[in-house]
């Protein structure tokens, strides 16, 4: 994989810790879960040691995926954007011209992005749609159930 992967500082400390919790204590609990496996008997026929064995091996993918993400993490918060626009980063408070309702995104890279946690991806339709505009403009988002229009009501960096 190759390209930048941006991240808030907050996120890069989480993965951080979550890679030391895997490389230490994770690897050393599915170990111990394989030897106790393999104490059974018969592995061709040992349940346990097959799921541990399967365990194991997603968490070396896993560390595989994060130590590569990680070597290619760039800040957020160290890119030079251009602060008088939406951009990642930013947190939008938005308003759906059609309901009135308002809404607020955090606008984040794609490694980051949570719709339950109000963090969108400036790839995905409304955050790519959004970047680049500024506070008092009407965006139109085409999305796959129709067309969203929200009122940029205002937008920040923390």
């Amino acid at each position: 994989m190759s390209g930048k992967v941006y991240l808030t500082r907050k996120k890069y400390k989480e993965l951080i810790d979550l890679l030391e919790k895997m490389k230490k204590v994770d690897r050393r609990e599915i170990a111990k879960e394989i030897a106790i496996a393999r104490e059974k008997g018969d592995l061709r026929e040992n349940a346990e040691y097959d799921a541990a064995k399967e365990k194991q091996g997603f968490i070396e993918k896993r560390i595989l995926d994060l130590e590569n993400q990680l070597s290619r993490a760039q800040m957020v918060e160290d890119l030079n954007i251009d602060i008088t626009k939406v951009n990642i980063g930013a947190k939008v408070i938005l308003e759906d011209v059609n309901d009135n309702m308002e809404i607020t995104y955090d606008l984040v890279g794609p490694e980051e992005s949570n719709f339950e946690e109000g963090k969108i991806s400036v790839t995905s339709p409304v955050g790519s749609a959004l970047i680049g505009h500024g506070q008092g403009d009407i965006v139109e988002i085409q999305v796959p159930v129709g067309i969203l229009t929200y009122k940029i009501v205002s937008f920040s960096y923390e």
